[in-house]
């Protein structure tokens, strides 16, 4: 993505593409841990009332770790509840749910989780981040810039 071009939706698609590739990434193993027994070849009566091995997707390809590990480096940028609450919502999980876990109401919630993702793109496009600017501040600040963009 060139520079300049970020918006929220954008990084929160980028987001959502990191939680769906760590999700496809192979299941970590104990190394030097392994079985001697043979693999048991099963006839068609014994597969009968078992539950069919779930598929799974494809292993993702290296553009989209790369991609990923871009987007994890991007969770630096955010406090540590704030980077929670981004990556929780990545991964699907329910507004309802959030609320319980952090403690607050479902319109703080999406607050945080929007000024998360402007942070985000505030410093994808190369601009500091005072500390001392609010979050109504920022995010009304951004709204005026893609107002004039």
């Amino acid at each position: 993505m060139p520079d300049g071009n970020w918006t929220p939706a954008l990084v929160e698609d980028r987001f959502i593409e990191a939680a769906d590739v760590m999700k496809r990434l192979p299941d970590v193993r104990v190394p030097g841990y392994f079985s001697t027994w043979p693999a048991v070849l099963c006839e068609f009566a014994d597969l009968v009332g078992q539950k069919p091995v779930p598929m799974r997707r494809p292993r993702p390809t290296a553009d989209a770790i790369d991609r990923m590990e871009e987007a994890l480096q991007w969770l630096r940028w955010l406090k540590p509840d704030e980077a929670k609450l981004v990556w929780m919502r990545a991964t699907g999980v329910r507004w309802k749910e959030l609320c319980y876990r952090f403690g607050i109401a479902r319109a703080t919630a999406h607050r945080r989780w929007e000024y998360a993702l402007l942070v985000v793109v505030w410093r994808l496009e190369g601009r500091p981040l005072p500390q001392k600017w609010s979050r109504r501040y920022l995010r009304d600040r951004a709204r005026a810039l893609s107002r004039v963009a």
